[in-house]
């Protein structure tokens, strides 16, 4: 493998609006974010991903642009975002933008120059239908919900979209509007971006010709997926995009790709990959329910461990996985992947170990490394994200009373992730000055950054520890080009593996709040990390108190008597 200067990267994600509001406006914007740097120099952080700040009505929160040259203006200025730039660059940080092309806002002055001439040149940025045809030619169920076909306003036609009805769809197999996208990428760079992360990617290519498919609800649609099963060729328009654009610069890229086949992964990460990297959703789709969040089936320990190591299976060593456990589309991981009743520091930091431990570039999500929780909402009139919206009508048109239809939908809502980041325990968690956009999280006067920043037992300080452990020159190769083998797969709420290269590292994690005993493989072990106070070992036997995860290193230079049993030395 080539090796590039992104392989060794930590990368954290901001949300803007919800990072942290330098003008009192209840909103984030691009000056906080530079207010911020230096706490995020001091975690450890190398590269910098924004979601959307272009210019945006925000009907899907920032994800429908309406000019891709310019910032919105509740984020700042474009002054702002050079010298963001400029800022992050004399902290060796690098700054990734979100990268939106299966779609544009209907606001985007494309979509306005197709309605008034749907026949024209613009007309053929977009996928066109006439309303007067009897059957539209696919029941696709649009992502947010309800068919993919809207009314052009002001004509006899309709349009394509696979999201939300104010995000039209881009028609990628016209070169003209491919053309355009590259001249914006390439814009971007020459202000000196370091890459972009890709968003919803896999939906730009179509199965053509349209058809409708089987439906898989009673509303007479399919879900998009189906469509995409089908569709082939997306390859073509990936490999142009890279090489037209993010090949010349050596940026960094990493897709939202979903349900790509195992034979395809060396296509979209390997030596010469469509990206530089791709996430890792196995453990995020893991119970998706077939009619909507409502049937969704929780996912407990074991099964997050098969998620993990299926995914450093089929990957191997063809490229580098983006690891995650959680994002601006996701619920807070805390409470996704840990029992709520055990939810607490020390089952935050065993998480935080396993993920972080994997082959592949983490990703740390804005108050990730606090410990932030989903919030406890109540009542839709709470919720802004408009999938959740989706999903709570779902909900109810299935039977839920409101209450029960709330209960089930708010555990996987994206507002859980976009609450304002706590900072501290005063007003509005030292998130604003103003009145937030979205309601806090009411814990944040326990979990805040400001209670962590000087605790050594805090989960900011362990996130802050396993950052520099990754860094570490004697570690770091290991750590970011060696192999994972995974240990005691059958046993129980624990998981185990090992980080094989120039060192040998073994990272276990007891995944219950009861102890766990296991037997070391023989051989003299260096402790890295402990995530308790306590270390019990005898002889061989290590027994794990609950939620205690152990970073360890094989003592190459052991003596020759150490070799017939176990034994761990502290650092």
């Amino acid at each position: 493998m080539t090796k590039k200067w992104w392989h060794d990267k930590v990368v954290y994600q901001i949300y803007p609006k919800s990072f942290y509001d330098s003008n009192g406006d209840g909103i984030g914007d691009i000056p906080g974010i530079i207010q911020k740097l230096d706490y995020l120099q001091d975690l450890g952080i190398d590269m910098l991903w924004l979601s959307p700040c272009y210019t945006s009505p925000l009907a899907d929160e920032g994800y429908d642009i309406s000019d891709y040259y310019n910032i919105d203006p509740r984020f700042g200025t474009m002054e702002d975002m050079d010298r963001l730039i400029a800022e992050a660059k004399k902290r060796n940080m690098y700054i990734l933008m979100d990268l939106v092309v299966n779609h544009c806002s209907d606001e985007h002055e494309w979509f306005q120059k197709a309605c008034e001439d749907p026949d024209g040149t613009y007309g053929n940025f977009f996928y066109l239908r006439d309303k007067s045809d009897k059957e539209p030619p696919a029941n696709w169920r649009s992502y947010f919900g309800g068919p993919v076909w809207e009314d052009l306003p002001g004509t006899d036609k309709q349009y394509l979209h696979v999201f939300h009805k104010k995000q039209p769809d881009l028609n990628w197999e016209n070169p003209k509007l491919r053309e355009e996208v590259y001249k914006n990428i390439c814009w971007w760079l020459d202000k000196g971006l370091g890459g972009f992360r890709i968003d919803a990617i896999i939906n730009i290519k179509k199965a053509l010709p349209f058809r409708s498919y089987e439906p898989d609800r009673e509303d007479g649609l399919c879900g998009i997926g189906t469509m995409l099963k089908e569709a082939e060729g997306i390859g073509t328009f990936l490999s142009e995009m890279r090489d037209r654009t993010f090949q010349k610069y050596d940026a960094f890229t990493v897709g939202e790709v979903f349900d790509e086949k195992p034979e395809e992964i060396k296509d979209f990460i390997g030596e010469n990959g469509y990206f530089s990297s791709m996430f890792d959703f196995n453990a995020t789709v893991f119970g998706s329910g077939e009619n909507g969040w409502y049937d969704a089936r929780p996912i407990t320990p074991d099964d997050y461990k098969k998620c993990c190591f299926e995914s450093q299976a089929r990957t191997g060593s063809i490229g580098f996985l983006s690891n995650i456990i959680e994002n601006h589309d996701e619920p807070r991981g805390a409470s996704r992947y840990i029992p709520e009743k055990d939810c607490c520091p020390q089952s935050k930091k065993l998480l935080a170990a396993l993920y972080f431990m994997l082959r592949g570039i983490p990703f740390i999500y804005q108050g990730q490394e606090l410990g932030m929780e989903n919030a406890p909402f109540t009542s839709i009139d709470e919720i802004d994200d408009i999938s959740t919206i989706n999903e709570y009508q779902t909900a109810l048109k299935a039977g839920f009373s409101p209450e029960k239809a709330m209960q089930a939908v708010s555990k996987f809502s994206r507002d859980n992730a976009r609450t304002p980041m706590q900072w501290s325990k005063d007003k509005n968690a030292g998130f604003t000055t103003g009145t937030p956009w979205l309601k806090l999280n009411p814990n944040y006067p326990v979990i805040n950054a400001a209670a962590q920043q000087d605790d050594p037992d805090s989960v900011l300080s362990f996130y802050k520890k396993l950052i520099a452990l990754r860094k570490n020159p004697e570690y770091k190769d290991t750590l970011v080009y060696g192999s994972l083998e995974p240990l005691w797969e059958n046993q129980h709420n624990l998981m185990a593996y090992y980080r094989k290269g120039a060192k040998t590292l073994l990272v276990i994690g007891n995944f219950q709040q009861e102890t766990q005993t296991v037997i070391l493989p023989q051989g003299n072990y260096k402790l890295l990390l402990n995530s308790d106070s306590i270390l019990n070992i005898e002889d061989s036997r290590l027994t794990l108190r609950g939620y205690q995860v152990l970073i360890l290193a094989e003592n190459e230079t052991a003596g020759a008597d150490m070799k017939k049993t176990s034994s761990i030395h502290e650092c």
